[in-house]
């Protein structure tokens, strides 16, 4: 029985194609989005006197970029409920590359706080591309797809960083004009190539002004009863990740000596591990464990992987720096596989939309939090003590998960009836 079940058409390889094509676009906007980590605290740097400021101005970059996600998020997700994926997607790949253009060619301090601000605020495809297969997969089967999409994005993060890398040898602003180009070119592919999945009977008939308040979609979405706890379990998973994704370039500049192209060579490294547990090992772990004993397990690992990075500061020694990589990158793929895919069982296919930009809101709020505690807490009181931090609070998300627990099994042996 064929599990991709498009609203559209019953023409099986149209079916075939579109997944295809979401792997082809995520592949090239995961591309865009990873090309220019290795680049920014370097970039950054050049207009910093104090380079000892490096970590706390990353920080504030990075918070800008998620308080404007989580002020576009809730709009963007209710909009694809409202108008359907293609609009909603093109504008964000569109705004992305504006942003990644004003990076490249901008020679100040604020040129940089813009193009992220433009960035933030369009920054919201990646929700509306789960939404998609949300659209055109079976409840049952979403996890399995989910991480078939999360397979396409680990080849991105793989040749993203690695390839920005590379063209930092020429200079810094080269690869964030080649973002630009490949979001670009994302857009053209999709607009000739990829159908809408939402049919419109399936959309909400409108939506009121009041609900695209951040603050109020974002309180909405905390007594949204039956996935509360989840979706807490969700942020602070999130907000940890923030921190140390704020971090990383600079623990590993300041600690091993790092430059930009080696810095891309690690984040390289984060994809080849997704890559192998989202393409090979996600669905041999759901099928034996399930996907509540899955995300407490890969939580934990998560937890012990901060602790392995944060003590690159004490030692300075690179191998620490791989197993800590491998060891984060690999059970961070198996949480956010296993959650997503909870998440979308428990609610019904015409708020698939919405939950998504519920889980875009609450990561942006962690992308605001997380990269402000995390530069803080680095340049105040060490490398080592915010990594021990992040893993205190990945202990939250556990707790969240363990009190969700009652629901989550209910409704999974609805699922089983």
């Amino acid at each position: 029985m064929n599990t991709l079940v498009t609203p559209t058409t019953s023409n099986t390889s149209v079916k075939r194609t579109s997944f295809v094509l979401l792997l082809i676009i995520t592949l090239l906007n995961t591309m865009g989005l990873t090309i220019i980590v290795p680049l920014v605290p370097f970039l950054t740097l050049q207009f910093l006197a104090h380079s000892n400021n490096l970590a706390a101005i990353v920080g504030w970059l990075t918070a800008a970029y998620g308080l404007c996600q989580l002020l576009a998020a809730p709009a963007l997700g209710m909009l694809s409920d409202r108008f359907g994926r293609r609009p909603i997607l093109f504008i964000c790949l569109l705004g992305s590359a504006i942003g990644y253009l004003i990076l490249g060619l901008g020679g100040a301090l604020w040129l940089l706080f813009l193009g992220r601000i433009i960035d933030g605020l369009t920054g919201g495809d990646i929700s509306v591309l789960f939404s998609y297969v949300a659209d055109i997969t079976e409840p049952k089967d979403r996890g399995k797809y989910f991480g078939r999409l999360g397979v396409a994005a680990g080849v991105g993060s793989l040749i993203g960083p690695a390839f920005g890398g590379l063209l930092a040898t020429v200079n810094y602003r080269a690869p964030f004009l080649a973002a630009a180009g490949l979001l670009l070119l994302t857009l053209v592919a999709g607009y000739f190539l990829l159908p809408e999945s939402l049919r419109k009977e399936h959309r909400i008939p409108s939506i009121a002004v009041s609900e695209l308040n951040p603050l109020k979609q974002l309180a909405s979405t905390l007594r949204w009863a039956n996935i509360r706890w989840l979706l807490l379990a969700w942020f602070f998973y999130e907000l940890p990740v923030s921190m140390l994704q704020t971090t990383i370039a600079v623990l590993t500049k300041d600690s091993l000596g790092f430059n930009a192209t080696q810095v891309g060579l690690v984040i390289t490294l984060v994809g080849v591990v997704n890559i192998l547990f989202q393409g090979v090992l996600v669905g041999w772990f759901l099928t034996k464990l399930g996907s509540i004993r899955l995300a407490l397990i890969a939580l934990v690992l998560v937890v012990s992987s901060y602790f392995v990075l944060g003590s690159i500061a004490l030692f300075a020694v690179p191998l620490l720096l791989i197993v800590g990589i491998i060891l984060f990158a690999g059970s961070g793929s198996l949480v956010e596989n296993a959650v997503r895919g909870l998440l979308s069982q428990m609610v019904g296919r015409d708020e698939q939309g919405r939950m998504s930009g519920a889980t875009q809101s609450l990561q942006s709020l962690g992308w605001i939090v997380g990269p402000l505690v995390g530069g803080f807490v680095y340049t105040v009181w060490g490398p080592f003590q915010a990594y021990v931090a992040s893993a205190f609070i990945t202990l939250l998300a556990i707790l969240c998960l363990w009190i969700a627990l009652p629901l989550l099994q209910r409704q999974h042996e609805q699922n089983q009836a």
